[in-house]
């Protein structure tokens, strides 16, 4: 049996996708709020220095893996104007639900679709950029998804990944006292779940650091790699090259 990391519990590799899906299930209505929250708007912020990264132009087709409720999908699509492309995947059916309504409220149609990152129904050299917001510390097999997102990238082809990292080690003991003592209680305030805000926490500290994950993207085939610290290290976006 394959072992992995379910925060900080050790699962059968098979029991991750499902315990992770429970937990977006049980948080997909409350997503944005939280996320407000939880990170006193900075998510917000974070996209956009994403988007401001990407350097979009028009015509261009997006991949935005993890898209949740939309945010990056959104702010794409008004880059990539009519003549472009944005799809809009999750693996999660409840967060998918909440982006496409979300979406679509904002006058927006696009391309959504459940699909798991591991194994991407897209053809190879098809998409000029590829975006994972905060969904790949939840990934069962990181390697296979990097893969796969090099892939579907054209040559010179862009991928952004933007995690919740290593913060830096002043700010270490608060950072803990919040992720484990104040987030949680937040959590059950307002989405009535602390359980998924402790495995939120658990799983930031389980999740490759700034280097590691440079190491990893270089190695699933982008020829440069660098990233860009946010917030002292609470989060970082890591921006490979297909070359």
């Amino acid at each position: 049996m394959s072992t992995t990391h379910f925060g900080f519990e050790t699962v059968d590799e098979k029991d991750k996708a499902r315990k992770v899906r429970g937990v977006f299930d049980s948080v997909a209505s409350k997503y944005d709020v939280m996320n407000d929250l939880m990170s006193g708007g900075l998510h917000r912020v974070w996209k956009h220095y994403t988007v401001m990264v990407a350097n979009l132009k028009e015509g261009q087709r997006v991949l935005d893996i993890a898209g949740g409720t939309g945010d990056l999908s959104l702010a794409f699509a008004k880059k990539v104007g009519q003549s472009g492309q944005v799809v809009h995947t999750d693996i999660n059916e409840a967060m998918l639900r909440v982006g496409r309504d979300r979406l679509i409220d904002k006058g927006l149609n696009l391309p959504t679709t459940v699909c798991d990152a591991e194994a991407l129904p897209f053809p190879d050299q098809y998409f000029d950029l590829v975006s994972v917001a905060f969904g790949l510390r939840n990934m069962t097999n990181k390697d296979q998804a990097l893969k796969e997102m090099c892939r579907v990238l054209k040559p010179r082809g862009k991928l952004l990944v933007l995690e919740f990292s290593k913060v830096a080690k002043p700010l270490e003991k608060a950072y803990d006292l919040y992720s484990f003592q104040v987030l949680p209680r937040i959590g059950q305030m307002v989405a009535g779940d602390a359980d998924s805000y402790r495995y939120l926490a658990e799983s930031i500290r389980m999740h490759p650091g700034q280097a590691e994950l440079k190491a990893m993207m270089q190695k699933a085939g982008f020829g440069h790699v660098d990233y860009h610290n946010m917030t002292a290290g609470i989060t970082a976006l890591h921006v490979g090259i297909k070359c």
